[in-house]
């Protein structure tokens, strides 16, 4: 009993002690501001929001700001990503050649294998436990069992609306890594690329937009895949009926080249950049047909980077290389 009364009074001892203490606080903090709402102070190592609210081609979603684990399932964006300074865990990419300049950072052993853009690693993606997924273009019809998994966005651009949806897939990509300031530096870079290829490729002369593959050749006018040559580039269309929001192109003869008489061919080589084999893109122009069009005899053949073109056009690595070749358009003259 003795035990149990000590108890008793050493615990209530303890209690006084500890509202003294805080009565003591309260009175010592009191001032000209008593009775106003507590306001929360952030630390110095507050780095800012951890959440982000952004717009997407999938809809609308709040995803962690600056997250630690990162998936990514599409080329492009991890080339992007890459040029922005900013890391991705895991790359679900593409059975293609990777250029020189990309190699080291597709290959990095440090990337997690998840399957493919086309066969995502679903269980390996899970396994990662990832706190964003990022998918797009060939990886987009996986949003929504991969939103299953962890908050994903989809970052496919709208063909549609090419330009405007390409700044804004890299605006979401600042917001959601804190780079804003690094990707309007590089937006800015692409606007006076742009502007200076179009200032002269209005006044160069038709242009025409063909893509071999194998021996198969395609021709895209305004409006198609590669119709930023015209839309955004400003060059003239060197033949008006080709099929406008065509992503495969019409198929084509080389009579039709002829007809259409371009003064700049642009070349895409689908077979080589994917790594098939089969008749190059210079072997299947080189041709009688051909050679009687303008571009032909002034030179102005231009054969683009294919990888820039066919695979990562929307990443900006990729699209600052496509302004490059459609400068090589207006002759050495321009």
């Amino acid at each position: 009993m003795n035990r149990l009364l000590r108890t008793r009074r050493g615990w209530l001892l303890s209690a006084v002690a500890v509202i003294s203490l805080l009565v003591l606080a309260a009175c010592g903090g009191s001032d000209d501001s008593a009775g106003t709402s507590p306001t929360a102070v952030a630390s110095p190592t507050d780095s800012g929001p951890t959440e982000v609210t952004v717009t997407h081609f999938g809809g609308t979603d709040t995803v962690p700001r600056k997250p630690d684990t990162v998936v990514v399932f599409d080329l492009g964006v991890f080339l992007s990503m890459n040029a922005l300074g900013v890391e991705a865990d895991a790359l679900g990419g593409l059975a293609t050649p990777i250029p020189d300049e990309f190699k080291a950072a597709v290959t990095d052993k440090k990337l997690k294998p998840v399957g493919t853009a086309f066969e995502p690693d679903y269980e390996a993606v899970n396994a990662l436990e990832p706190d964003l997924i990022i998918v797009a273009g060939r990886s987009s019809a996986t949003f929504a069992e991969m939103k299953k998994i962890a908050p994903t966005i989809d970052l496919t651009i709208d063909a549609k609306n090419y330009m405007a949806s390409f700044r804004q897939r890299h605006e979401v990509l600042g917001q959601v890594f804190g780079v804003e300031e690094k990707v309007a530096a590089e937006l800015e870079k692409l606007d006076k690329e742009v502007a200076a290829v179009k200032a002269k490729a209005t006044g160069a002369g038709s242009a025409l937009v063909v893509m071999t593959n194998g021996a198969e050749v395609s021709a895209y006018g305004p409006g198609s895949r590669f119709g930023l040559v015209h839309d955004l580039l400003g060059y003239k269309a060197a033949d008006e009926s080709l099929e406008r929001d065509a992503t495969h192109g019409d198929v084509i003869s080389f009579e039709f080249i002829l007809k259409a008489q371009p003064a700049i061919l642009f070349v895409v080589d689908r077979a080589s950049t994917i790594g098939q084999s089969g008749d190059a893109a210079k072997k299947v122009l080189d041709n009688k047909l051909v050679k009687e069009t303008p571009a032909w005899k002034n030179g102005r053949v231009v054969y683009t980077d294919g990888f820039a073109w066919y695979i990562v056009s929307n990443s900006l690595p990729g699209m600052l290389q496509i302004v490059e070749d459609a400068k090589s358009g207006l002759g050495s003259g321009q």
